[in-house]
């Protein structure tokens, strides 16, 4: 497949999205002088934001760094599909890593140009209806400024060295800041690495615009501020504040983000009845906001990355030992009977019993043919990882109870559970294991492990079938890192490297 980097982009542009429908093929492309010319037009241009979140909300841009840490091991009969980031033999080079990066960029010059031309019709009071127009126009540019800020965030988590970890002011830390779409050939235009703190102090910036304009729009229509919603809210703009500052460090502005989403009593907890119809149908009171999915358009299937076959007898990668046993530590957590079943998988012409991960079902509503495709609707945020964030930034706020929190979620997780008061040091550790339980799969587990600087090793030996043992791809079976591994950080990609002269010097430490 061919890539675009930051340097072509910034030289050729980018396509742009037509669809004014998010049930129909966000695809074409329009000229960039005359893309947008109405209200119309942007709001067609603004179906891209959506399209972005489900892409980087599915299949490898979040099952890859998850198989790169301790809970997953890979199948010899899995072709190596993930194998360079479970068996940690990737480089800078590395395709998948390549596409994130510029897939990162790609969804940036699209915000930039969707928030330039926001502004731009906004001042220029071309548009019929004075007060409605204008409302959609500004909630329009609020969402571009999201996509930023998301775009870039991933970029920090996962291209930067982890916040604590490095003088964030020091330039070649961040990201190349690019905040307007103004497509140049000149390659001594284009930006060097930015500092880590510029890079979140952009983050920053753009969440609080959408914040400020998706607040301002609902004052004349909330609709949208509801479980399972398919269009930002306020809310997920604040839920994504709260997973920004708990990265940063920055605990009381995450402790009251996150509060703020669970004291609005818009979302609920899934409960012990319904906590695992969500992750088949895709709805539930603590789903803050999905990506919109439907079977007419391409879809991504983020369970086949795990469960490779309609017939279940395929996997390319399963739970180790080690995971399994994390759920069995307490009597009655439903979420081991959800996430995990027990197939009879065919490696190599013989029959082994393993447990599955199926946290990713498939939505039976989204079966393009009568066999499974393991689609499911992403769940861009959910009010769990809001308790899991207050619980655990409350370690470090003064008067913040995080026990309310974490008691909170698992009363709703596991059967008779009774509450426990915990002091903070060991406090902060049961909010990790929980982290680890409830969050499972959904992409966090490196970001997690880089803040907290941990290291890991994998659970080598499968106890409840030993000859599986015999069938897990043996470079990854018992793979370490320690809490500095340079691998916890991605490398700038070597095409970026080359093509941008103004990065010389500024490679991730190990590449």
């Amino acid at each position: 497949m061919k890539k675009i980097y930051l340097s072509l982009m910034l030289a050729l542009g980018l396509g742009f999205l037509t669809s004014c429908e998010m049930d129909k093929k966000p695809f074409g492309s329009l000229d960039e002088t005359t893309a947008i010319q109405n209200v119309n037009d942007l709001s067609r241009f603004r179906a891209g934001v959506y399209s972005s979140l489900r892409s980087m909300n599915a299949g490898g841009w979040i099952t890859y760094q998850d198989i790169q840490m301790d809970q997953f091991h890979g199948l010899v009969n899995n072709g190596n599909r993930g194998g360079n980031f479970s068996n940690a033999l990737f480089t800078s080079a590395d395709g998948d890593i390549e596409s994130m990066f510029a897939g990162c960029y790609s969804r940036i010059a699209k915000a930039n140009y969707l928030i330039d031309k926001s502004a731009e019709m906004a001042a220029s009071g071309l548009y019929k209806d004075k007060d409605a127009d204008l409302a959609s126009i500004n909630r329009y540019k609020a969402e571009g400024h999201f996509l930023r800020a998301y775009s870039y965030f991933f970029l920090a988590d996962h291209f930067s060295q982890p916040y604590a970890e490095v003088d964030p002011t020091q330039d070649g830390t961040g990201a190349m800041i690019v905040t307007h779409y103004n497509p140049t050939g000149d390659i001594n235009a284009y930006p060097s690495r930015s500092s880590l703190a510029e890079t979140y102090a952009l983050i920053e910036s753009d969440l609080q615009a959408a914040y400020e304009g998706l607040v301002a729009y609902e004052k004349t229509d909330a609709s949208n501020v509801a479980p399972n919603a398919i269009y930002l809210s306020s809310y997920a703009v604040a839920a994504m504040q709260a997973r920004v500052a708990l990265v940063k460090g920055d605990y009381a502005t995450a402790f009251a983000k996150a509060k703020s989403v669970i004291d609005s009593n818009v979302y609920t907890l899934a409960t012990l009845e319904n906590y695992a119809d969500m992750w088949v149908n895709d709805a539930n009171s603590e789903v803050i906001m999905l990506a919109y999915m439907s079977k007419e358009e391409g879809l991504a299937s983020t369970g086949s990355t795990y469960t490779a076959s309609t017939t279940e007898t395929q996997a390319d990668y399963i739970p180790t030992c080690g995971t399994l046993l994390n759920y069995l530590q307490v009597d009655g957590d439903i979420r081991f009977n959800t996430y995990f079943k027990v197939w009879n998988l065919d490696v190599e012409g013989s029959d082994y019993q393993a447990y599955v991960f199926l946290k990713y079902p498939g939505n039976p509503a989204l079966r393009t043919t009568e066999e499974n495709n393991y689609v499911n609707m992403p769940k861009v945020f959910r009010l769990s990882e809001m308790y899991l964030i207050a619980a655990e930034a409350a370690c470090f706020v003064p008067e913040a109870n995080g026990n309310v929190y974490l008691n909170a979620l698992r009363a709703n997780r596991i059967k008779n559970y009774s509450a426990v008061n915990y002091n903070s040091d060991i406090l902060l550790s049961e909010v990790k294991k929980e982290r680890e339980l409830e969050l499972l799969g959904e992409g966090f587990r490196m970001s997690d492990l880089r803040r907290w600087n941990m290291g890991f090793s994998r659970y080598a030996s499968h106890d409840e079938n030993p000859a599986l043992n015999n069938v897990v791809v043996a470079a990854g079976r018992s793979m370490t890192y320690a809490n500095d591994d340079h691998r916890f950080t991605w490398p700038i990609p070597k095409t970026e490297m080359d093509a941008n002269p103004n990065l010389k010097g500024q490679q991730n430490v190990g590449y």
